[in-house]
């Protein structure tokens, strides 16, 4: 590598969330009216290639008394310098999501919609919002099938390693 190059940088779309990169780890809770609430141990994985307007995103889940596998999901989020986002998961179940919303620089905050979701017998909405609360970062997700309503469903703590 040539020493007089400049190191690279993160993309001014990726910039007001870089502090999503990085590597998040902690602790979940989920439940919905069709199935027993659970606990899980999380790890959520977020990346970037250099001068790229995008930002890589791996997430898995174990269960807390054993260690085994849960859930894996990845994808991409693309911020938009106009505040928008939009953001495409592939999870483990073979179910695909594409989501598209805001989020907010000063408050840290990304709200997310589902737009679609592919590949789902059942599942017919899906919203996520991430939130920094001091340097915890906070999640939620609510889920709708095709007999229940938005509902609650995933919740979760993570801290930065």
């Amino acid at each position: 590598m040539d020493a007089n190059k400049d190191p690279p940088v993160v993309h001014p779309a990726v910039a007001p969330l870089s502090f999503l990169l990085g590597t998040w780890r902690g602790q979940g809770e989920g439940g919905f009216p069709t199935i027993h609430s659970f606990s899980y141990a999380e790890e959520l994985h977020f990346s970037h290639s250099p001068n790229k307007p995008v930002i890589g995103y791996t997430q898995k889940t174990w269960k807390l008394s054993s260690g085994e596998p849960m859930h894996a999901e990845s994808g991409y989020w693309r911020p938009k310098p106009d505040g928008t986002i939009e953001v495409v998961i592939a999870q483990s179940t073979a179910l695909v999501e594409v989501q598209k919303g805001t989020y907010s620089t000063e408050e840290k905050v990304i709200q997310l919609q589902s737009e679609m979701v592919g590949n789902a017998s059942k599942v017919k909405e899906i919203r996520r919002c991430f939130r920094m609360v001091d340097e915890t970062l906070c999640y939620d997700v609510q889920m709708a099938t095709n007999t229940i309503s938005l509902q609650p469903h995933l919740k979760a703590s993570l801290k930065k390693l």
